[in-house]
């Protein structure tokens, strides 16, 4: 390595200067402000853990994207944390077992992967968010969503969307209503995914075509799943009088999603993709993502899932999102302005200072007579005893 790159930062990885730094405390105070109003109190897990216990705590989560090492204490492999959730899992499931349910947890820090996602290379990304665990209900549902909107509202994201997805949705049909083989169903769950038509015909999904086109707005979307859940109800009714309306079999998760919609109000605009699994490895009957305008990507996603218990033990449903801030730390650091600060001479009168701290000024002292107030960033000098505008 040349000496002159003795500086440089590993790809994904950058520092927070002063004014986004600023902002990312602002951004992670008020969200988790917002958490605690609602119950939920805060954990703070270890950065690093043993690999077995994160990676085997909800299904669906992927070891390869942690960064690895030995333990030189206990010679097992250890894992740097790419995502909390599964840690929060941990501690509901081991430390706070016996508490009482539903338990609400929040929590915040830094997670890091060995590689980016798509075309972003960020490596190391804030996440902070909230658990319910022992419940994944509708009710539960309709708090997390209108709790993790906000959070966002109050770390000053604005214009709000959230787009609901079922991520067990081909599970549930391929069960009774639409029989797949088994080897077929990873394969109609990707070309749904991907909106390819074409392919989801050509592996023998077609009649799963519909879902396709029950995306969009919510409003919209909803109303053509229900078309295709009647649609389905009418195929399986019995020959002879009907004996009342035909119910299919997603009505009661059609149900729940207007029920969560009823909760949101207008609070975020709602869109519907059904069939969307990108990101929701371990997610069951219920999944969300939001974005805000102005920023790129998403900010956050969560859901409904389980929490595999110890040793094979039964698993404990859960509901909870995360949230990844970094789009908006960057968009409202930009937009950071100076804080304003208070000169301190050399010599000045240190219970001064003290009492002008406590009533909320900001000083900066001097160290040597050169020192200048102006290039220090500072608004006002301190003369005698009082404050004086620059």
């Amino acid at each position: 390595m040349h000496d002159t790159d003795r500086d440089l930062l590993p790809e994904g990885l950058e520092d927070r200067l002063p004014q986004a730094s600023a902002a990312a405390s602002r951004v992670t105070r008020a969200a988790l402000d917002c958490l605690d109003a609602h119950g939920y109190d805060r954990v703070l897990p270890p950065s690093i853990e043993f690999e077995r216990s994160m990676a085997s705590r909800m299904a669906g989560i992927q070891p390869r994207r942690m960064f690895r090492f030995v333990d030189p204490a206990s010679l097992r492999t250890l894992a740097l944390r790419s995502d909390i959730t599964p840690q929060v899992g941990r501690i509901a499931a081991t430390r706070l077992a016996a508490a009482p349910r539903p338990l609400r947890l929040c929590y915040a820090g830094q997670v890091v992967t060995i590689k980016g996602d798509g075309l972003d290379p960020t490596r190391e990304r804030l996440q902070l968010g909230a658990e319910l665990i022992g419940s994944d209900t509708v009710e539960a549902a309709c708090e997390i969503v209108a709790m993790a909107i906000a959070a966002l509202t109050a770390a000053g994201a604005t214009n709000i969307s959230a787009d609901f997805t079922l991520p067990d949705l081909v599970d549930t049909l391929a069960a009774h209503a639409l029989p797949l083989a088994p080897g077929v169903i990873d394969t109609v769950r990707r070309e749904l995914d991907a909106k390819d038509a074409g392919a989801l015909v050509a592996s023998g999904g077609a009649d799963y075509l519909p879902l396709l086109y029950a995306s969009g707005p919510f409003d919209q979307a909803i109303a053509r799943l229900a078309e295709f859940d009647a649609a389905l109800a009418h195929d399986s009714l019995p020959s002879g009088p009907p004996s009342g309306p035909p119910c299919g079999p997603l009505v009661g998760l059609i149900a729940g999603l207007r029920a969560i919609a009823a909760r949101v109000g207008g609070a975020a605009r709602l869109t519907l993709d059904p069939s969307e699994r990108h990101g929701f490895e371990y997610q069951s009957w219920f999944g969300f993502t939001l974005y805000a305008e102005g920023l790129r990507g998403s900010l956050g996603r969560g859901g409904t899932y389980a929490i595999l218990g110890k040793d094979g033990a039964a698993s404990e449903p859960a509901t909870g999102f995360s949230l990844y801030p970094d789009p908006l730390i960057e968009q409202l650091g930009r937009a950071e302005p100076r804080r304003k600060a208070l000169f301190l001479p050399l010599g000045h009168d240190a219970a001064v200072a003290d009492r002008l701290r406590a009533e909320g000024w900001r000083t900066v002292a001097a160290l040597s007579p050169t020192d200048d107030a102006a290039l220090l960033g500072c608004s006002h000098a301190l003369l005698g005893e009082k404050p004086a505008k620059l």
